[in-house]
Parts: C-alpha cells; structure tokens; sequence
C-alpha cells in the first residue's frame, strides 16, 4: 500500500521557488533544499525528480503567479498606462529588501544558454512581455499618443532590454534617481 504525503507538494514547491529566487540554482545545495523544504531528499527526488526539476518547476510557478502586464491591456490612455507600468518595476525594486531581483532575469545570467530549457522560458517570458509592450505602442500610436513614425516593435524592444536593466541594478545597486532618471529617459524617447 502507498504512503500518503507526509507534506503538501504545493507549499514545498513555494518554498523552493523562494529559495531558488533568492540564492540562485547553483548555491542551492540538495541539503539545502531539504533543510528549508523540511522533507526528505527521497520525498523530493520522488515528488519533484531531481534538483533541476525542481528549479524548472519553480521557475514555471514564479512564471504563472506573475501577471504584470495586465495594466498595459486595459482601454485608455496608453501611455500613463505605459509610465505606470516602468514605475510599478522601479518600485518593485526599491522594495525587495532581500535584493532577489526577478527570477527569470537571475535565470537569464546564471544559466545563460548552457541549459535549452530555462533559455526557452526566458526567451517565452521575455517574447511575452515585448508582445504585451507593442501591442500598448501601437494603441498609443493609434490614439495620436506618440509620433506615427514612431515604430512601436523596435520601442517595445527597447523597453523590454530597460527593463531587465532595471532589474539587475535593482538586484546589485537600487539607487532610486538612477533608475528613476531611466524610466524618464525611456519615456521621453517614446514620446519624442
């Protein structure tokens, strides 16, 4: 007869992503998942698979509980829209405290293309995010918001590098007037 988990895979699996995010994959030792999990390495090899398919599965988690462009899909002005948006990452930054940064970017510079896999769901990620982005410039565009000869794909992809700079000084640096002197920069070059 099969044993009934002895712990609920869902909370271990949150407590995995939060550890992945803040140390990385690499400085997260087996014994270290096992201490912060609290369950036996063979319940995590048995429910999970290995390290890595821990980390991927995290890293699928970390993807689904984020929904932040919603606020560039809504009706209306797009460019408020658009500064609320950059603002909402700057803040993002000023307040992580333990300086985690953004999952998909620390996965972006630990594994860089070494593992096809995590390189497909940053790659996913960040494709998403660019395509959200555009689609807000071409209706800012449409509403006489920016210049018609503006081109809405290659601001979105300006947008999308800014971004994860953001992230990585929010990770190493957070000074708030560099990255707020960014984000004004990033909309003047969109309105201009």
């Amino acid at each position: 007869m099969a044993r009934n988990k002895e712990f609920d895979p869902e909370v271990a699996l949150q407590k995995a992503l939060e550890l992945f995010w803040e140390r990385g994959y690499e400085a997260t030792s087996m014994a270290d998942l096992v201490e912060h999990l609290g369950i036996a390495r063979a319940s995590i090899y048995g429910t999970f698979g290995g390290k890595r398919e821990l980390y991927l599965k995290a890293l699928e988690r970390y993807l689904g509980q984020r929904n932040i462009v919603e606020p560039l899909s809504q009706p209306g002005p797009a460019l408020p829209a658009l500064r609320a948006f950059l603002d909402s990452y700057v803040a993002e930054c000023l307040v992580d405290e333990l300086r985690r940064g953004c999952m998909v970017v620390n996965s972006a510079v630990e594994f860089g293309s070494r593992d096809a896999v995590v390189a497909a769901r940053v790659a996913a990620s960040w494709a998403g995010l660019e395509t959200t982005l555009a689609a807000t410039l071409v209706r800012a565009r449409a509403q006489g918001e920016i210049p018609p000869e503006k081109d809405p794909y290659a601001l979105a992809r300006f947008l999308l590098v800014l971004l994860q700079g953001l992230r990585v000084l929010g990770r190493a640096d957070p000074d708030p007037r560099r990255l707020r002197d960014a984000v004004g920069q990033a909309m003047i070059a969109v309105e201009i």
